[in-house]
């Protein structure tokens, strides 16, 4: 009986082990993978600087569906006009209104969520701006200003008080969620590889991980098309490739 108590209790440990392993791994897996949020507002994102409506109307739907509320998908379209222009967002905010009256007539009530906070950080926009732009880059700026910012020292302080201040300072969406929106955007209009990379290593700075990216790229890529989601890769494999460097 002792030597039966024995064995029974080391199968029992050993389930235990294996039950307790199997759990840490999906934990693991889940902390280093994109939720279904991240996923759709990629997808919304892609499609409203592309200017596909008609898609852009079944990616609002299965947001919603997986669980993004309505000031979320109002928020990151209305990020997106920093880098795709006012006509995408205003064309993606008016698909989004037809998709929520279609949604309420066959009696879906989405949630509407949070309302952006009032911003109340003292100091003037620029500073705020910066600062803001020091924690995602995780770089100082400090000496004179180089490159287009030098060439034309206005669109440097536009994007220091309107982008970092007014845009990226605002809630309801998280600064990963607000990076996933700009990369998805910068994707979907390419030729802009430089200001893709940059913002791919503030992903990484910020916490993203470097599968969560290649998920964001695997994610885009139907919506971008072969072309322009081989120009992603090629980035994200540089700015990988840079980051195991340092």
């Amino acid at each position: 009986m002792k030597i039966f108590g024995r064995k029974l209790f080391s199968i029992i440990l050993v389930l235990t082990v294996a039950l307790f392993s199997k759990t840490d791994a999906q934990a693991q897996h889940m902390e280093d993978s994109l939720n279904p949020k991240q996923e759709n507002l990629i997808a919304i994102s892609a499609q409203t600087a592309k200017g596909d409506l008609t898609a852009l109307k079944g990616n609002l739907n299965a947001g919603l569906d997986a669980g993004l509320t309505i000031n979320e998908i109002k928020e990151a379209i209305l990020h997106s006009y920093a880098y795709c222009g006012f006509p995408r967002s205003i064309r993606g905010l008016q698909t989004f209104m037809i998709v929520l009256d279609e949604r309420k007539v066959k009696g879906i009530n989405d949630v509407q969520g949070a309302e952006a906070s009032q911003v109340t950080t003292p100091g003037n926009k620029y500073d705020r701006g910066k600062a803001i732009l020091e924690k995602l880059t995780g770089v100082k700026e400090t000496g004179p200003k180089k490159g287009y910012a030098a060439f034309a020292p206005a669109i440097e302080v536009f994007l220091k008080e309107h982008l970092f201040a007014d845009i990226f300072e605002r809630d309801v969406l998280t600064f990963k969620d607000r990076e996933l929106v700009t990369i998805s955007v910068i994707s979907s209009i390419g030729d802009a590889e430089p200001m893709l990379s940059s913002h791919l290593a503030i992903c990484l700075n910020i916490g993203l991980t470097p599968n969560q990216l290649q998920q964001f790229v695997e994610v885009i890529k139907p919506v971008i098309g072969k072309k322009k989601g081989r120009a992603v890769q090629k980035v994200l494999n540089e700015v990988l490739a840079d980051k195991k460097k340092d």
